[in-house]
């Protein structure tokens, strides 16, 4: 089931506006940001990030994270860890998308990283791309989880999820999961290309440009490749 835009966030100017409107609406509960990053690329894992800042009112900068260089989520990466309150980045391998099919393995990373703030009673399985975490919810907290895009998450008590289309634009948590998301499968990516050489890997994070698809003709799949992500285009 798809869900809309809330009304009240139709008019707002900035992330920090945004979950200012949000938290009124929640009565003051903890808002959980999530996003993730890596549903559309031929190789690597889904990275997920559950992020809960300390006071979502300090301007970090994060207008709309996805517009940000590369450089600049950069920068930002160890100030807004340093921001959280808690945070946790969990990941899907490949073999999990293929296995599980990219939605069910970009909910199963939400989950582990859900697990990994506190968030009890989730079904999931460990990682084989080790978590990196700080700080823990505690059973008494009152929690809600605004998620980026229009889905809930599946295996996570739907009343306590609020998805926002553009989230990471309009929600500062958000903005911030989206990019410590971003920067940690970004790294990742770089340190695969030092072991699958040749891919580009630190370029393009595993997308499918043109240079990629040129590298995947010459020297064929590596262990990391998608299996069930073969673009038309390709052909061996």
């Amino acid at each position: 089931m798809k869900f809309s835009l809330p009304t009240f966030l139709n008019e707002i100017s900035s992330p920090i506006e945004g979950q200012r409107e949000l938290s009124i609406h929640l009565q003051d509960k903890v808002i959980i940001g999530v996003d993730e990053v890596g549903r559309g690329p031929l190789a690597g894992p889904v990275v997920a990030c559950a992020a809960v800042l300390k006071n979502y009112e300090v301007d970090l900068g994060l207008n709309d994270s996805k517009k940000l260089s590369k450089s600049k989520r950069e920068s930002l990466f160890d100030h807004i860890k340093e921001q959280c309150l808690c945070y946790a980045i969990a990941s899907a391998s490949e073999a999990e998308i293929d296995e599980l099919n990219i939605l069910n393995a970009n909910y199963l990373a939400m989950r582990r990283a859900l697990s990994a703030i506190g968030v009890s009673g989730l079904d999931f399985t460990p990682s084989k791309i080790p978590v990196e975490s700080k700080g823990f919810l505690t059973k008494e907290t009152d929690w809600v989880i605004a998620i980026d895009g229009n889905l809930k998450i599946a295996g996570v008590p739907f009343e306590k999820q609020i998805p926002i289309i553009k989230g990471d634009s309009r929600i500062v948590s958000i903005s911030a999961a989206s990019i410590l998301a971003k920067v940690f499968r970004d790294r990742y990516m770089e340190d695969l290309a030092k072991t699958y050489p040749g891919y580009g890997f630190e370029v393009h994070a595993g997308y499918g440009t043109k240079k990629h698809l040129e590298a995947i003709r010459e020297l064929g799949f590596s262990a990391v490749h998608r299996k069930s992500f073969h673009p038309k285009s390709l052909s061996l």
